[in-house]
C-alpha cells in the first residue's frame, strides 16, 4: 500500500496483498455503513488488547481478543471464506457480528 491508496488485490478480489503477504479481504457485500461500524469496533478492540496487555491483565486481554475476532469474521475477514456462502449467509454473518458487538466501545482510560 503506496501513497494511501487501497492495498493491492488478488486478481479474483478475495485477498489484499500488503508487505508481500496475501490477506483475506474484507467481504464487499457488507454495507459500508456496517463495515464502518464494524471497522470501528475492530479498532477499539485493538486498542484494548494494547491496554490490557500494559496493565497486564490476562482476562481483559483475552476479552478484547475475542472481541477482535468476531469483528474480523463479521467483515468476512476470518471463518468460513465469504465467496463460499451465499448471500443470506454473508448477511446473517455480519448482522450478528454487529448484534454482539453492541455499541462501540469507549475509549480506553487514559495513563499516567
Amino acid at each position: 500500500m503506496r501513497g494511501g491508496g487501497p492495498p493491492e488485490r488478488t486478481p479474483d478480489g478475495r485477498y489484499v496483498v500488503i508487505g508481500g503477504r496475501r490477506w483475506r479481504a474484507t467481504d464487499p457485500d457488507v454495507p459500508e455503513e456496517a463495515a464502518a461500524e464494524l471497522r470501528s469496533h475492530l479498532m477499539a478492540a485493538r486498542r484494548a488488547v494494547g491496554a490490557a496487555r500494559r496493565a497486564e491483565d490476562p482476562v481483559a486481554e483475552r476479552a478484547a481478543r475475542a472481541r477482535v475476532h468476531t469483528a474480523k469474521v463479521a467483515l468476512g475477514e476470518r471463518g468460513e471464506p465469504w465467496w463460499e456462502q451465499s448471500a443470506a449467509a454473508r448477511r446473517t454473518r455480519w448482522q450478528e457480528g454487529l448484534a454482539a458487538l453492541g455499541e462501540p466501545d469507549p475509549p480506553p482510560p487514559t495513563q499516567r
